[in-house]
This record gives C-alpha cells, sequence and structure tokens, in this order.
C-alpha cells in the first residue's frame, strides 16, 4: 500500500507535469554526490574493506575523470542521439552522476591543483550546494513559485487593507473626541492615533456626549480645564518674556 501510495504521488507529482528529466537528473546528482565524498572519506581512514584510488601507472586518477566521461557521453548522447525511453532516462540519471562526480572536485579544476582537503576543498560542496538548489528549482517548476507569489502578495494586500481599515477607524475616534489633528496624522501613521483614541474626549465632543456618563464627563472637564489653564500660563510666560 505504501509502495504504491509513493507511485501514485511521483506519477501525479512528476510525471504528470512533465518534471520527470530533472527529478532524475537531482536525484543521479545527490546520490553520486554522496556516493562519492563517503568513499573518500573512507579512503583517508584506509578502511580495510573499502577499496582504494584508481591509479594507472603510478598515476592518482581523480574521479573528477570519470565525471567528465559521463558528462560528455551522455551529453552528448541526451542532445544529439535522443534515444527514446527508457534509454533516455538512462542518459539522463547518468548524466547526473557524472555531474556529481565532476562537482565533487569543483575546488581541483578551479584551482588546478588538489585541494580536496584544504580549506580551498569546500568550494566544491559551495558549488554541490548551487547546482542542488537550481535543480529543486526546476523540479518544483516556475508556476509553484508563482502561485506562492501570488499567495504572498495577496496575503500583503490584505494586511494593509486591515491595517488601512484600522487607521480610517481610529481616525473616526480622535475625530469623535475633537482631536483633529491626531485624526489627520492618524490617516497617515494609524499607530499615532491609538494613544488619543484610548485616552479621554473632550468634554464637548460628541464622542462625549453620546457615550460618556456624567461622572466621566466631569473628568474629561476638570482634565481639559488643567490643560487650558496650563496653556493659558505659558501663553503669558511667552508674552511676558517679549516684553512691551
Amino acid at each position: 500500500m505504501i509502495l504504491a501510495s509513493i507511485g501514485s504521488l511521483y506519477q501525479r507529482a512528476i510525471e504528470d507535469t512533465g518534471r520527470e528529466p530533472e527529478f532524475l537528473f537531482l536525484v543521479s546528482f545527490l546520490l553520486s554526490f554522496g556516493f562519492i565524498r563517503t568513499s573518500a572519506h573512507l579512503i583517508r581512514a584506509q578502511v580495510r574493506w573499502w577499496p582504494g584510488n584508481v591509479e594507472v601507472g603510478g598515476t592518482h586518477i581523480h574521479h573528477l575523470v570519470w565525471g567528465i566521461l559521463l558528462l560528455l557521453i551522455f551529453g552528448y548522447v541526451g542532445a544529439v542521439m535522443d534515444p527514446p525511453s527508457p534509454w533516455h532516462e538512462i542518459a539522463i540519471i547518468l548524466f547526473g552522476v557524472g555531474a556529481g562526480l565532476t562537482l565533487d572536485e569543483f575546488a581541483l579544476w578551479l584551482n588546478l591543483r588538489d585541494v580536496y582537503w584544504e580549506k580551498e576543498g569546500r568550494r566544491s560542496i559551495d558549488a554541490v550546494i548551487v547546482v542542488a538548489a537550481l535543480s529543486g528549482l526546476a523540479v518544483v517548476g516556475f508556476g509553484a513559485w508563482v502561485e506562492v507569489a501570488d499567495t504572498v502578495e495577496r496575503g500583503v494586500f490584505a494586511i494593509v487593507g486591515s491595517a488601512g481599515l484600522i487607521g480610517v477607524i481610529i481616525a473616526l475616534i480622535n475625530a469623535a473626541k475633537e482631536k483633529w489633528w491626531t485624526a489627520l496624522a492618524t490617516l497617515f501613521i494609524w499607530p499615532v492615533g491609538v494613544v488619543g483614541a484610548v485616552r479621554l474626549a473632550k468634554p464637548t465632543s460628541l464622542w462625549a456626549h453620546h457615550l460618556y456618563g456624567e461622572g466621566k464627563r466631569e473628568r474629561a472637564r476638570a482634565r481639559f480645564a488643567k490643560k487650558e489653564k496650563r496653556k493659558g500660563s505659558s501663553d503669558r510666560a511667552a508674552l511676558e518674556a517679549k516684553g512691551p
């Protein structure tokens, strides 16, 4: 049942969408890289049961060489000969194997010397990550990313629209409390009006008239009377400072 489900998913997500070549390349590329990188570690650790390096006449043959040969042969087969199925899929798989073997030693053909276990060898892994990421994007498909972008766009518009509606409501509350300048600023930067919306309204405002009881209106009168008194004192002090 599990195998049948996996097969059905593969057919719907990969075969029916025409992404089987990209998928086969990505899987064979990653498996090839994983195998040869593991092999290199086993050889370096001198594991007895694992075969060692390939040498011809005392010369070490890097797996880069086998990778290049696979790329040349099966790149030609796939591009020029274009064999029918299943040979076309086999050519893609072996092309992916060649890419994995070759890019595992990317640092070697970049630096023209064996830096596999040195600091510069990290560039091989970086190259594999880049190719794997691009291949993964190809498998997922451009349409999927367009759908994601559309979803994000709709989400952003929803958030902006909600924020705009909240700003208008807060501005109306401030206007109903006769806080005109705050209401105007809230239309552009709505968080500005939050404080004004929760604080007491002016006692002469529509908000106070319709929503406040007598006790709360009295508190509003006392608060704004103190505010007007402080403002009047400040104005007198400014006039006295100017002199006659």
